[in-house]
């Protein structure tokens, strides 16, 4: 027996949402699924809180884009391979990102057109708050503290090393601390 022919509108539907499924699911940094830490056996162990109420979620402009993509776990592991590359033999450093605010915000006033557009601006200053615990190869604990990590002259700086990369403003931020803080704590071992 022959099955009847699905109608056409129905048949349509169904290819659009097969053909849109891939577009519509999205990698979300909120999402309960996704980690909240670095996996794998390294000396730099860099965790996070719930990126729910990061602040780039909370006053991005545009909530549904902020949500996009793995950027946390993306600054998360540029904190871990810079301080891999600082730490002498033996010492550890744990880290915890607390709050992220990227450069730039979403325009929403700028139209349909530009509402997915993260606009970058001298006053949308990146913005990543972190505690962490520095231990030396005794496990004795070398440096501690939190940290409000700002650079409110992000746009003026020569960055050529990560100029294409979205997320170069806030891994300079991460540069800059582990340069600023933590070297000299470290070489004073």
């Amino acid at each position: 027996m022959r099955r009847p022919a699905l109608p056409l509108p129905l048949l349509l539907a169904a290819a659009l949402t097969a053909i849109a499924a891939p577009a519509l699911a999205r990698n979300d940094v909120t999402d309960p699924e996704a980690p909240r830490s670095l996996a794998g056996d390294s000396p730099v162990a860099v965790q996070w809180t719930d990126p729910e109420a990061f602040s780039d979620i909370r006053l991005s402009g545009n909530r549904w884009e902020a949500l996009r993509g793995d950027w946390v776990e993306q600054i998360a592991r540029h904190v871990r391979r810079q301080a891999e590359r600082e730490l002498p033999a033996g010492s550890t450093l744990d880290v915890t990102i607390h709050d992220i605010r990227r450069a730039g915000m979403y325009e929403p006033w700028r139209g349909p057109q530009m509402d997915h557009v993260r606009i970058i601006k001298d006053h949308y200053p990146p913005r990543i708050d972190l505690s962490f615990v520095l231990r030396d190869a005794a496990g004795n604990v070398v440096a501690e503290g939190t940290r409000e990590l700002r650079d409110m002259g992000f746009m003026h700086r020569a960055s050529t090393t990560m100029g294409s990369d979205a997320l170069r403003y806030e891994k300079q931020l991460i540069d800059d601390w582990l340069r600023r803080d933590l070297r000299p704590t470290i070489a004073q071992r």
